[in-house]
């Protein structure tokens, strides 16, 4: 288990700033930052991440141990699994809470919440900075874009109770994929992601295509049916075309979707 350390500030400029700092001198892995108003929050592909306050703005500083164990591609199904859980005790239609490729959490299939992992350090001193960002009690008007809040849903939780569920689930799931791999992560991940079939847009560096989504590979790649045959998708941005197609999880360990 990690021995976690909350640090809760009533404002910071980024919490993930602040476990970089201390990445770089030499924190031990377990730290974990919570600003109650965050004023320069980051986001995906350089966005900035908007905090009205009463949001969840918390970063978590671990440090991986053994070459190779644990591979870059693996942290955003770890912390989306993690940020799921803490999440869906506080949405009364499980329905509703779905995972969207590879890091954001959607509500309804708008965007809720999201995460921003950057790594660095060598082998000896490898380090992972891990943001969570979520609106509990509300969502930034930000033109064009269609965001939603848990608050939507019911009373929501406070930030020091999401976070410490996040915590708990990092614990759980990086033993999951200690013990078993990534194959049950993959697995767990697809349940609670939005199902099979459903239309997605796919925006790269060499411009976008559409397509059907066909769940994940092996390594955690986007599949995606195109007219031109399957593709895999390593990055990019997605956008979903279909966002009514919200169906309930998958039980009994079908996979229901990315």
């Amino acid at each position: 288990m990690t021995p976690w350390r909350l640090e809760i500030y009533d404002e910071l400029g980024s919490t993930s700033d602040l476990c970089l700092e201390r990445a770089h001198a030499g924190e031990a892995a377990g730290l974990g930052v919570l600003a109650r108003r965050q004023v320069r929050g980051r986001g995906s592909r350089g966005r900035d991440w908007q905090d009205p306050g009463g949001n969840l703005a918390f970063s978590v500083l671990l440090r991986p141990e053994g070459e190779g164990t644990w591979p870059a591609g693996l942290w955003p199904f770890i912390a989306s699994l993690a940020f799921y859980d803490a999440l869906a005790p506080w949405i009364p239609d499980p329905a509703c809470l779905r995972l969207k490729w590879p890091n954001d959490v959607l509500l309804d299939g708008r965007k809720a919440a999201g995460i921003l992992i950057e790594s660095g350090g060598d082998s000896a001193r490898r380090w992972v900075v891990i943001g969570f960002g979520a609106n509990l009690r509300a969502a930034p008007p930000i033109p064009g874009r269609d965001l939603a809040c848990v608050a939507e849903y019911g009373p929501p939780p406070a930030p020091e109770i999401v976070a410490q569920g996040i915590c708990d689930g990092l614990d759980r799931w990086m033993a999951v994929c200690a013990g078993a791999g990534f194959a049950p992560i993959r697995q767990a991940w697809l349940e609670r992601a939005h199902p099979l079939g459903t239309r997605l847009v796919v925006r790269g560096e060499s411009g976008q295509v559409e397509g059907s989504f066909e769940g994940l590979d092996a390594q955690g790649m986007l599949l995606l049916r195109c007219a031109d045959g399957t593709r895999r998708i390593s990055a990019g941005e997605i956008l979903l075309l279909d966002r009514g197609a919200m169906a309930p999880p998958a039980g009994g360990g079908t996979a229901a979707a990315t």
